[in-house]
């Protein structure tokens, strides 16, 4: 089978899509004909060697998280799919390896694809949304009423956040440029910050949740715009925040690093639910095939993504 693999830490250009052996699934494995693979932020700071504290120097590494596909084997020990069903999920295994034409996936982490989404947008879901949820949820403990502020609120994480705020009956304020304005008032943000014409870490309101989704501030910056008990919380940080974080050091007590969303098949029911009662859409931004994947890695260190971008296989 065709797979995109690294051999070395670098660039776009150390992306190779190459022939692989092609794997058997195994007691309770099941193996997934890849129809979509969402690409994410993450992907590409592997790729650049941003996290080999954690995925180390042997190569050659496959890459990528999200997928949406069909079972076409299965182990001996799964009883719950069947060979031909649609499925989508993320892997919780780095560096990962849905980029590839065949992915093995623990049949623990598979749910059944929102009926109303093509592969191409289940693909896109499951890492993004799920990092949303457990931000908002498990790590904020929202609550309905909470005054929650999104940065980066147009991209693949801050585009779920606003939505699963509105969900979970917040009031949220979105930030994003001026040209993604209208996008998220679409996805329900009570206000919108054009961070081109205000700061918006110098507004008087005050949150029980700071969500930078795009890891452009930090605790210290935001710490005046908390409520009493309110919290701060990022993704994407930077590499000295990850190491800081995996060898166990403490941020203040409103401040909170989530580095890496759980894979749980029981959020993505959760997220299937609210998709297929239409509380929560996904934009593709971009899609591309295997062979480009250069392109849309170059495409999503951008930063420039209004929403998310998708592989599908050549």
């Amino acid at each position: 089978m065709k797979a995109i693999i690294i051999n070395r830490y670098g660039d776009s250009n150390v992306l190779q899509y190459t022939e692989i052996e092609k794997p058997i699934p195994q007691g309770k494995e099941v193996l997934i004909k890849i129809m979509a693979a969402g690409i994410n932020p993450i992907d590409w700071k592997i790729r650049r060697g941003m996290l080999k504290i954690a995925t180390g120097n042997k190569f050659p590494l496959q890459l990528g998280f999200d997928y949406g596909g069909i079972i076409v084997e299965k182990g001996s020990q799964v009883e719950q799919f069947q060979i031909g069903d649609e499925v989508f999920g993320f892997l919780n295994q780095l560096p990962g390896r849905t980029y590839a034409e065949y992915a093995i996936i623990p049949a623990s982490l598979l749910v059944k694809k929102p009926h109303n989404q093509s592969f191409i947008e289940a693909a896109a879901t499951p890492l993004a949304a799920s990092t949303a949820l457990q931000v908002l949820r498990d790590f904020g403990g929202i609550q309905a009423g909470n005054r929650i502020l999104v940065n980066g609120a147009s991209g693949g994480v801050g585009s779920f956040a606003v939505q699963i705020g509105k969900i979970f009956s917040a009031q949220v304020d979105g930030v994003c440029s001026s040209k993604n304005m209208d996008y998220v008032t679409s996805l329900g943000a009570d206000k919108v910050i054009d961070y081109t014409q205000e700061d918006w870490r110098k507004t008087e309101q005050k949150y029980d949740i700071i969500f930078d989704a795009v890891a452009k501030s930090s605790f210290w910056h935001c710490r005046q715009l908390l409520k009493p008990q309110g919290i701060y919380i990022t993704t994407l940080p930077n590499p000295g925040i990850i190491l800081l974080n995996y060898l166990g050091a403490w941020l203040p007590q409103k401040g909170k690093l989530i580095f890496f969303a759980q894979a749980q098949a029981s959020d993505w029911q959760f997220l299937k639910e609210a998709i297929e009662s239409g509380k929560l859409t996904v934009r593709i931004d971009r899609t591309y095939t295997f062979s480009q994947v250069a392109a849309a890695h170059n495409y999503s260190e951008s930063e420039r993504v209004r929403g998310k971008i998708v592989l599908i296989p050549d």
